[in-house]
């Protein structure tokens, strides 16, 4: 699969996410303003195609041999997997232009017919249906116990209608590239994951404020929530205006790293047009990514984010992670930014600690509402972060200021995912414009825009979706499915790369 530098291989479906460093979080067997700023990169090319990047297999924990999820780090042998309890190998491969995402393991296939179970790897699911709810659509195969892979018969728009999907059964990889054009959009309504090995690949999830009243509870966004939520991929999405953030990690600020979400990639994902002044109960709320207190080895890799106001992303106290190979265009006030709410820590007994993060390869572009001299990494309390290989410009494309001067540098990475070998600065914008977001190759009309906005230097923050068009429409479609009885990770990824 094209896309960034990243590649995940899942081991019996498992999402084994394991990062280097002392920032690494255990197996899954261990259920345990500153906007001045310093330094400037050089503006890198616009034309051509990204280099080549390496493909990775991810292990559990690197400091987890055996056990469920403790697979060994890239080209490691697996340990029992999570899922099925086979481990396998992690590959390591090399990618072409852009780089590529390989994806393996969620095996098996509900044969030439319609779904059914498969012998060792759960069950193919077909969504033969755009409706909301009932037989044949996407929630009823979300809310399907056991191992499942979805797939899709239908293309189009699922009007969700302000409610949530929620997804709380385990072991799901929902396969949007299995979709016949336009694939799938989902609008008025976002998604929650609360639950464990969860796969989501080429939906676009257009959220906006459905004819909402401010301030009455309709805030939708997607994102993972609480103790269960981990080994999680969420690739090649398209998430566009969110009234709380677009595309998130979170769960309780109290509770510890194995108290909330961890293990987590957001990778290739273009994530865009947060609603500003829109229906939020705060206000003003454009916002691209929250990745909240205590969770840990969260991977954000090759996405562009365009027009959120804050949050590009924001790590908060004791997150760990790595933000690597992203676009970031036209953010307000601010772009990546570090560190705890303080009084948010007040009653709870707990001295917050700053985030320790690994930015590396990033491209930022100032655009309209950015404020001047607005630096790609700040703090609001304390960070802490290695920095490497970064390029920021302003509107005009001459040298920004890098980093805030009250971050903390690091002399190493704190957490690196196993085996992620990032592509140059200079190379990132052509390989995420052409590789990021939904069905890269068949794009809608928002992302269309969304790209060209980058290209051009334009556009700015929305408060409506009816601002820029309104929500999407399509004609219906179908294309029966032959899932072959063999190798479906193969098929799932060829169908991804005619995408991507």
């Amino acid at each position: 699969m094209k896309g960034a530098v990243l590649s995940l291989v899942f081991l019996g479906c498992a999402v084994l996410v394991s990062c280097s460093g002392a920032a690494s979080s255990p197996g899954a067997s261990d259920e345990a303003v500153g906007q001045g700023g310093t330094g400037a990169g050089a503006p890198g090319s616009a034309s051509g195609q990204g280099g080549g990047a390496t493909s990775v297999g991810h292990g559990g924990s690197s400091s987890a041999a055996t056990g469920p999820g403790g697979a060994g780090g890239s080209g490691g042998s697996g340990g029992s997997g999570d899922w099925d309890g086979s481990g396998g190998s992690a590959t390591i491969g090399s990618g072409g232009a852009g780089g590529s995402i390989g994806s393996g393991g969620a095996g098996g296939a509900g044969g030439a017919g319609g779904s059914g179970p498969v012998e060792d790897v759960g069950t193919v699911i077909k969504v033969t249906t755009l409706d909301a709810d009932g037989p044949g659509s996407l929630r009823e195969a979300i809310a399907t116990p056991g191992r499942r892979i979805i797939v899709f018969e239908v293309g189009g728009i699922i009007d969700l209608d302000k409610a949530r999907l929620n997804i709380t059964e385990p072991f799901v990889t929902i396969a949007g590239q299995t979709a016949p054009s336009p694939g799938i959009t989902l609008i008025r309504g976002g998604m929650r994951i609360s639950t464990h090995d969860v796969r989501i690949q080429h939906l676009r999830f257009r959220m906006g404020d459905a004819g909402a009243a401010p301030a009455s509870g309709f805030e939708p966004d997607v994102t993972t929530d609480g103790p269960s939520a981990y080994n999680i991929v969420i690739d090649h999405c398209s998430v566009a205006w969110g009234v709380d953030e677009n595309l998130s990690v979170s769960g309780p600020r109290f509770d510890g790293p194995t108290g909330t979400s961890r293990r987590v990639t957001l990778s290739n994902n273009i994530i865009a047009e947060g609603l500003h002044e829109s229906v939020h109960a705060k206000g003003a709320h454009s916002m691209g990514t929250l990745v909240h207190d205590y969770c840990t080895d969260v991977t954000v890799v090759g996405n562009l984010y365009a027009h959120n106001y804050e949050r590009n992303p924001w790590f908060k106290g004791f997150a760990t992670g790595t933000i690597a190979n992203n676009i970031v265009h036209n953010p307000g006030k601010w772009a990546m930014r570090l560190g705890p709410v303080v009084k948010e820590w007040e009653s709870s007994g707990i001295t917050p600690e700053p985030p320790r993060v690994s930015i590396v390869g990033n491209y930022m572009q100032h655009g309209v509402d950015t404020l001047p001299g607005l630096p790609m990494v700040g703090t609001n309390s304390m960070g802490s972060a290695y920095l490497e290989d970064n390029i920021v410009v302003d509107a005009s494309g001459e040298p920004a200021p890098l980093v805030s001067p009250e971050i903390v540098i690091l002399p190493e990475k704190p957490v690196w995912p196993d085996g992620l070998v990032a592509l140059p600065a200079a190379s990132v914008v052509d390989s995420v414009l052409a590789h990021a977001g939904a069905r890269p190759r068949d794009r809608d009309e928002v992302d269309l825009r969304i790209v060209e906005d980058f290209v051009s230097g334009g556009g700015m923050l929305v408060n409506s979706q009816d601002e820029v068009g309104g929500y999407p429409t399509a004609e219906p479609t179908t294309r029966p499915l032959v899932v072959p009885a063999e190798d479906i990770e193969g098929w799932l990824e060829r169908l991804a790369d005619e995408l991507e």
